[in-house]
């Protein structure tokens, strides 16, 4: 279970210099609902989020954050439902918007500039992403948050964190899951899975490891983005894996 908001606080301030300057932070849509209650967002997990990314900026980090629309609407799974899959698609993109939003709120109380950048033009509510934009406002400290995926169809948030950290030069890609770190087999089903401290992209690859979809482990791989899996639900994760600490799985 999550900390209550505020226990981010107490974390002692690091004395470390990050092992990575320009992250792209991977957050799926499933990670901001509260599962209790089934609400698609949790205001206690939107301010611990926010309370964890204004710590590792304060230590000069430039984060970049991608995030899904599973607690609102999965394009696939609407497809399955009946809902045409470019449709269903579109539909998801829309959702990664209202989270987006939401994250940008609960970044802004805690005092952290942030900017709002999407694939899809809406000019009244977000930017359009343009790379140079978002590398400026990198530059000056601010969060930027990317929304709406890459735009397209058929393309998952895995790939869009995949290919925007590759237009942006990021150091590392940061994947926020609710388990540990990668497994040979699903540990919530099976006692025995092992855990992977590190794992190459062809063993993910070849094992078809569902943590991020074959096209953005390819684009990882090709650009030589090194992918770490973690657990966020335990405070102060997201700091430690900056720093370089073992915590999760990396994929390199």
């Amino acid at each position: 279970m999550l900390k209550k908001a505020g226990e981010f606080e107490s974390l002692p301030r690091s004395t470390m210099n990050p092992k990575y300057k320009r992250i792209v932070l991977k957050l799926s849509g499933e990670a901001l609902k509260n599962a209790a209650t089934g609400e698609p967002l949790d205001s206690a997990i939107l301010k611990n989020l926010a309370l964890s990314i204004k710590e590792i900026r304060s230590l000069g980090v430039q984060i970049c954050l991608v995030v899904g629309g599973g607690n609102i609407f999965r394009g696939l799974s609407g497809s399955q439902g009946g809902v045409d899959r470019t449709t269903g698609d579109y539909m998801g993109m829309l959702a990664t918007v209202i989270n987006g939003l939401a994250l940008m709120n609960a970044l802004e109380k805690e005092g952290v500039a942030v900017r709002v950048q999407t694939a899809i033009p809406m000019e009244k509510i977000a930017e359009p992403f343009i790379l140079r934009r978002a590398v400026r406002h990198l530059e000056k400290g601010r969060v930027v948050i990317l929304v709406a995926g890459t735009g397209n169809p058929y393309f998952s948030t895995d790939t869009t964190a995949a290919l925007r950290a590759s237009e942006l030069g990021a150091d590392a890609i940061l994947k926020a899951t609710k388990v540990d770190g990668i497994y040979d087999k699903d540990p919530a089903k099976f006692p025995d899975a092992v855990k992977f401290d590190r794992i190459s992209y062809l063993d993910a690859l070849e094992r078809r490891l569902a943590v991020m979809d074959s096209t953005a482990f390819s684009l990882c791989m090709d650009n030589r983005i090194p992918i770490i899996v973690f657990n966020m639900n335990k405070p102060g994760n997201i700091r430690l894996v900056v720093e370089g600490q073992k915590i999760g799985t990396v994929v390199k």
